[in-house]
């Protein structure tokens, strides 16, 4: 699986309320250039498809505080992965649920560190979701 070189360093951040602020901003940009305030972006690699974030937060609230803070980091390069990239993902079916498929993107930061974004997808409808946004790990 071949990384995207995203145009985006890794947030600088320490505390999880500067990287939540930093990270809201950027969806309050994408939610205001979208017609009916649901948040998407448009992938290159699935044809311009829509790819909806707001299941991101839902997501993110479901981890710890660390984690939390390890994948806000990388949010702003995250959706520049998926608006652009045109590499091909890893894609599996869900374990857990037979009717969604996982799409997992490799990319690399401005600075040069290895992360991945995972979407969700469901097969009846081909919605498809911004689920998360996570480094290597080592």
């Amino acid at each position: 699986m071949k990384p995207y070189q995203s145009k985006y360093a890794k947030s600088s951040g320490t505390s999880l309320a500067e990287l939540k602020k930093l990270a809201w901003r950027e969806y309050h940009l994408i939610q205001k250039r979208t017609p009916h305030r649901q948040a998407y972006v448009r992938s290159r690699y699935f044809k311009k498809d829509k790819i909806f974030i707001t299941e991101f937060w839902n997501h993110l609230n479901q981890k710890n505080r660390a984690d939390q803070l390890r994948r806000l980091k990388f949010f702003a390069a995250g959706i520049d992965l998926v608006r652009n990239s045109t590499f091909d993902p890893l894609t599996t079916q869900n374990p857990n649920k037979p009717g969604e498929s996982l799409h997992r993107f490799s990319g690399k930061t401005k600075d040069g560190e290895i992360f991945f974004v995972q979407l969700k997808e469901l097969k009846k409808t081909g919605r498809k979701d911004f689920m998360s946004a996570f480094p290597k790990k080592d």
